[in-house]
C-alpha cells in the first residue's frame, strides 16, 4: 500500500512511518515541525537527542534501501495539502498531526484557541482532500481515549445502543473530555462521521490511551532513527515522569490522591494497531471506531508498579492535582476489535524492565528537574502558566 503519515516527524508518527515501512508499505511523512518549536517556546527538549527528519530519512535508507517521501508544510494551508495528496496517491492517511498536550491547551486562551483551530481545521482540510481527490483513500485517524471523559457506565468502542421511551437508536457514545486539547479530538471524531455519512468516506478513528515506551524494533538500529522521550509536565507523560523519577531517586509525584485510572498501550502496540488498522481499511461509508489500549492502571498503580520495578528506593509523594478531573471514577473499556484482527500486546512492567530504565540512565544527565514541577493549573484562565507544586 502507500500509506501518508500526517505529523510523522513526531514521537509516534516517526516510528510509525518506520515500522510501516519495513512492512513492505511505500511511506511518506508530512510534517511542519511545530512539535520542535514547542521545545523551544517551554525551555524544554527530548531526553534522547532526535536528528533533523531529512537525515533520519537518509539513515533509514542506509539501512534499508527503502526510501521515504517527505513533505514539510502545514495541514491548515488546504492548498498544500490537496497538492500532497495528488502527488503521493495514498490509499490510506494515518493522521497524527495534532497538537496532542491536553496542559498545552489549558495553559491560556491563545493556547486553546491555536489547539483548535490547529486540530480541527487541519482535519477538515484532510477530510476535504480525500473528499475531492478519491474518496477510498482511507483515513486513520489518532484519537484519544481523553475524548470519553470518565462516565459512570461501560466505556464502548465509539458507538452505543440507546433505549429511550420505548425507541431505541445507535449513536456515538457520548463524550466529556477533559482539556481544549480532548475537545478538539472530539469535534474531529464528529467532522469525520459526518464526512462518512454524507460523502461516503472510510475512516477509523483510533481512541487511544496514553502511550509509554520510546523503542521499536526500528528506532533501535541506530540512534539517528531514535524518536522522542518526552518527561516535561506539558508534554511527557505521568508514566515517563514517574520513571525519570525513579532513576535519579527522587519521589514519585502522584496528582491528587491517585485513583484516577487511564488506558494505556506500549509504543510496539501501536505501531502495529496503525499497521491493523491500514491494512484492514473500514469499508466506504463507515465510521469506525477502536479503542487503541491494552492495560488500565490507577495514577496510583502506575506509581507503585514503577517504585517495585526501580533501579533504586524510591518514595510515593502526593501533590495537589492541577487538572479539573474526577479523581473517584468508574473505568471500564472495552477494546477487543484490535485484538480481535492479531494485537498481541505487550506489558506494562516488560517495557520498564527492557528498556525506559536504561534508556532514561544513558541520558539522565540531559534531565532538567525543573520541567518535571507541574506549571499548568486547568482553573486558571490567566496568560501565563501557574506553578501549583505542594506537597501533601
Amino acid at each position: 500500500m502507500r500509506i501518508l503519515v500526517l505529523g510523522g516527524d513526531g514521537y509516534l508518527g516517526w516510528p510509525t512511518a518506520l515500522y510501516l515501512s519495513a512492512h513492505g508499505h511505500d511511506v511518506g511523512v508530512v510534517d511542519n515541525y511545530v512539535r520542535r518549536q514547542y521545545d523551544h517556546e517551554l525551555g524544554v527538549q527530548s531526553l534522547v537527542p532526535i536528528v533533523t527528519l531529512h537525515e533520519r530519512v537518509r539513515t533509514w535508507r542506509e539501512h534499508t534501501g527503502r526510501d521515504i517521501a517527505v513533505y514539510g508544510g502545514d495541514l491548515c494551508d488546504a492548498d498544500f495539502a490537496y497538492e500532497t495528496f495528488r502527488d503521493f496517491a495514498p490509499d490510506a492517511v494515518v493522521h497524527f498531526a495534532e497538537q496532542r498536550a491536553a496542559p498545552y491547551s489549558m495553559i491560556d486562551r491563545k493556547h486553546a484557541v491555536y489547539t483548535q483551530t490547529n486540530n480541527v481545521v487541519g482535519t477538515l482540510n484532510v477530510m476535504f482532500a480525500i473528499g475531492e481527490i478519491n474518496r477510498d483513500i482511507h483515513l486513520v485517524k489518532l484519537g484519544t481515549m481523553g475524548e470519553y471523559g470518565t462516565p459512570n457506565i461501560d466505556i464502548e468502542e465509539g458507538w452505543l445502543e440507546v433505549t429511550h421511551k420505548g425507541r431505541t437508536d445507535r449513536v456515538l457514545y457520548p463524550k466529556r473530555p477533559g482539556s481544549f486539547y480532548h475537545l478538539s479530538k472530539v469535534h474531529d471524531s464528529h467532522n469525520i462521521e459526518f464526512g462518512c455519512r454524507i460523502w461516503g468516506l472510510r475512516a477509523t478513528d483510533l481512541n487511544q490511551g496514553v502511550v509509554y515506551g520510546q523503542e521499536t524494533e526500528q528506532t533501535s538500529l541506530d540512534p539517528r532513527l531514535s524518536t522522542r522521550f518526552d518527561y516535561d509536565s506539558v508534554f511527557g507523560t505521568v508514566l515517563n515522569r514517574f520513571a525519570i523519577q525513579a532513576v535519579l531517586g527522587r519521589p514519585l509525584s502522584v496528582y491528587g490522591n491517585g485513583t484516577q485510572t487511564r488506558g494505556l498501550i506500549e509504543i510496539r502496540d501501536t505501531v502495529e494497531c496503525i499497521r491493523l488498522a491500514c491494512e484492514n481499511p473500514a469499508d466506504a461509508g463507515e465510521f469506525r471506531v477502536f479503542n487503541q489500549m491494552t492495560e488500565s492502571f490507577s495514577l496510583g498503580e502506575i506509581a507503585k508498579t514503577i517504585q517495585n520495578t526501580a533501579p533504586r528506593p524510591v518514595e510515593i509523594e502526593y501533590v495537589d492535582n492541577p487538572r479539573v478531573e474526577l479523581e473517584n471514577h468508574y473505568y471500564n473499556v472495552t477494546h477487543t476489535a484490535l485484538t480481535d484482527l492479531g494485537l498481541r500486546p505487550h506489558l506494562l512492567s516488560d517495557t520498564l524492565l527492557t528498556s525506559l530504565y536504561r534508556i532514561i540512565e544513558q541520558h539522565k544527565d540531559r534531565v532538567d528537574v525543573r520541567a518535571l514541577e507541574p506549571s499548568v493549573n486547568w482553573r486558571s484562565t490567566a496568560s501565563a502558566p501557574t506553578p501549583v507544586h505542594k506537597t501533601a
